[in-house]
């Protein structure tokens, strides 16, 4: 039985169009109808990228809540639950909005734009700014849903900061087919005179384009590798900016990709004005969490179905560029304990299977191909196991999760070591794999 928020946003699903219509008219409206929430928030860190955003906002909540602060907190998409996108600064630690409190927000807001032209995402984004408005905090972190320049949550007239991550090929038929041209809309986030965090990235083009944006706007602005940097050392982690230098414990986070976000989030807050001593900064790096971005299940009705002793990871990134530092990271488990790797990967059809593919060509031993049940817009598996044979992989496509599982579990030779074995290639897949494995995020 769907709870009281989800009936509210299955009927707006029901009256408004899903998708993406990239514009910032009719958020701007709905806004003043409802007195303007936007403009009564806490110092507001605004994060956008292709890569990394997430784990970014991940970092800056660790490190806030760490150093005594309320962070509210907006993400998107959800995993399993509406509610995700939510999370309300408390003392000690935040949580997940109430069904009651977000089922009343979410009628407000659709009542106040009583019927009138409007994405769901623009609701539930105007949503977030009366929930953030309404509830006292020190901080918000807010993840950008899709580009930048015209992402409704690109109304905050002067951010603390902005912070604007890896930037590669994805949304194409949104935001451009060019890296360049992502770059310069994911730069509509950066306000005049506003401080900018600028995070790794791989492209001289894409830095060049937020470096031309920041001095354009006549803001200030750090570079990562310039300004600020983090690297491992001795199984530690380094983070040097103008200030010094602080020997950190490894992030929680897998991957080596988890330094640079980790340090961004470190020269974000810093940059914003939150004071986070030292030991606070020690803490986070302990303490972070983000589901489904290299997420180990340890337990839960899937986990039971593997082969005994099988290392079973999730990860929802969806692009080439998410496949390398993915790729990257299973190399290092490699290193660390050799295992067979399977994938079991389901994806959506506005992405490059191939090149997603292409990061483990010579690592995996098999891959078997998934529909993905929540999204009406996943690939074929057929479709999907020919891709990964165009990479170089030996491919099948099976019906679920489940069914993969099965079949890796009945034809295993057990004289081998278990399977380490990812999931992912698709955050509505990685939804249903903590749904169905009993474990969603809390």
């Amino acid at each position: 039985m769907p709870s009281r928020a989800e009936q509210e946003i299955d009927r707006l699903l029901g009256l408004h169009p899903k998708g993406f219509d990239l514009s910032l008219g009719r958020i701007t409206r709905l806004l003043d109808t409802l007195g303007n929430p936007h403009l009564r928030l806490p110092p507001v860190i605004h994060v956008a990228g292709t890569n990394g955003k997430g784990s970014t906002v991940a970092f800056s909540r660790a490190l806030l809540e760490a150093a005594g602060y309320t962070v509210h907190v907006h993400t998107s998409p959800h995993l399993v639950r509406w509610h995700e996108r939510y999370r309300i600064g408390a003392p000690g630690g935040g949580k997940i909005v109430d069904d009651d409190v977000l089922a009343d927000a979410v009628k407000r807001v659709a009542d106040a734009n009583a019927g009138q032209a409007i994405t769901v995402f623009e609701i539930l984004t105007a949503v977030m700014f009366v929930l953030f408005s309404e509830h006292p905090a020190d901080a918000v972190i807010l993840e950008v849903g899709l580009g930048g320049r015209f992402d409704a949550t690109n109304v905050i007239p002067e951010p603390a900061v902005s912070v604007i991550m890896p930037i590669s090929l994805d949304h194409q038929p949104y935001l451009g087919d060019r890296v360049e041209l992502i770059a310069a809309e994911k730069a509509g986030i950066i306000k005049s005179r506003c401080p900018v965090v600028i995070g790794a990235q791989e492209e001289e083009a894409v830095r060049m384009v937020l470096i031309e944006t920041a001095e354009r706007r006549d803001c200030p602005f750090t570079v990562y590798g310039q300004d600020f940097l983090s690297f491992e050392e001795r199984g530690r982690m380094v983070y040097q900016d103008n200030k010094g230098l602080m020997d950190l414990p490894l992030p929680a986070l897998l991957g080596r990709h988890q330094l640079a976000n980790a340090a961004a989030a470190i020269q974000a807050v810093r940059i914003a004005g939150f004071k986070v001593p030292e030991q606070a900064v020690e803490r986070a790096m302990t303490s972070v969490e983000w589901p489904a971005r290299m997420q180990r299940l340890i337990k839960g009705k899937l986990v039971d179905m593997a082969v005994p002793g099988s290392e079973i990871w999730l990860d929802g990134g969806h692009n080439p560029g998410a496949g390398l530092v993915i790729a990257e990271a299973v190399a290092t488990l490699e290193d660390r304990n050799q295992r067979p790797l399977f994938l079991i990967t389901g994806m959506i059809n506005t992405k490059d299977p191939v090149g997603y593919f292409q990061a483990f060509t010579g690592m995996a031993r098999h891959v078997y191909t998934v529909p993905i049940r929540s999204s009406g817009a996943g690939i074929p598996h057929d479709e999907l196991a020919l891709a990964a044979n165009e990479a170089g992989l030996s491919a099948e496509p099976v019906h679920s999760v489940e069914n993969a599982l099965k079949i890796l579990a009945h034809s295993w030779d057990t004289s081998e070591p278990a399977p380490r074995i990812l999931i992912g290639g698709s955050l509505y897949l990685a939804g249903d794999v903590l749904s169905d494995n009993g474990t969603p995020p809390q």
